[in-house]
């Protein structure tokens, strides 16, 4: 079993508590099943470019125009999304790590995003709809923010947006380890509520498992 590590969090570990939750998560996975392989993306440390023209015209310019052939310059601007996609494609369980910003996901997380999530990389579309090119049928994720935001709540735009996003290429199940209501300033139980998200993502890991592949999301 494989898992992909997203990481969209520049802060060190103790001060980023989002990576609090992936090291208990990690901690607990690694005692549960020892021969898992993480593969750890630090998006900090290897950036996505911002998508461009010539991006978009290499992936879907093909799926426009029949017989489309990319240029140079636009096989080129996606050297970063075929990096990344293959290791989308080559994991069974994707783990995003990210903190919430002004109530929505850190730019580079969603620039990743506009890379990895791509006509012809790791979905196929079509008359028939989308076809996913990948195996991952699970995605946790392990986030924190300075607010507490229930069910619905229209400023949380970072769950809603991370799971519309990967919903659309075929992942439908979500865990969610949540360290909300970190803003000491606001909240005099801050440190409770970590505690409990840390509890949350330990108990987690346990249930990780490799899914089983149906014909609709097999490797072709």
């Amino acid at each position: 079993m494989k898992i992909l590590h997203i990481i969209a969090n520049p802060k060190p570990a103790e001060e980023a508590n989002s990576k609090q939750l992936g090291e208990m998560f990690l901690k607990s996975l690694r005692e549960e099943k020892p021969d898992v392989e993480v593969v750890e993306v630090d998006l900090y440390k290897d950036p996505p470019p911002f998508y461009n023209y010539s991006t978009y015209r290499n992936f879907w310019y093909p799926i426009f125009t029949k017989g489309y052939e990319p240029t140079e310059e636009e096989t080129e601007s996606v050297k970063y999304a075929k990096k990344h996609g293959e290791l989308f494609n080559d994991c069974d369980i994707l783990v995003i790590t990210s903190p919430m910003w002004n109530f929505s996901c850190p730019a580079i997380l969603k620039a990743w995003q506009d890379q990895v999530l791509s006509p012809g990389l790791t979905f196929e579309i079509g008359p028939g709809g989308v076809k996913p090119l990948h195996r991952i049928k699970r995605a946790v994720l392990l986030i924190s923010s300075g607010g507490v935001y229930g069910k619905d709540n229209n400023r949380d735009n970072l769950t809603n947006q991370i799971k519309a996003a990967l919903e659309f290429v075929g992942i439908k199940e979500f865990d969610i380890a949540w360290a909300d209501g970190q803003n000491t300033f606001f909240y005099t139980d801050s440190q409770q509520r970590k505690e409990k998200a840390l509890k949350i993502a330990g108990e987690l890991a346990t249930t990780i498992t490799a899914p089983d592949l149906d014909e609709s999301q097999a490797v072709n």
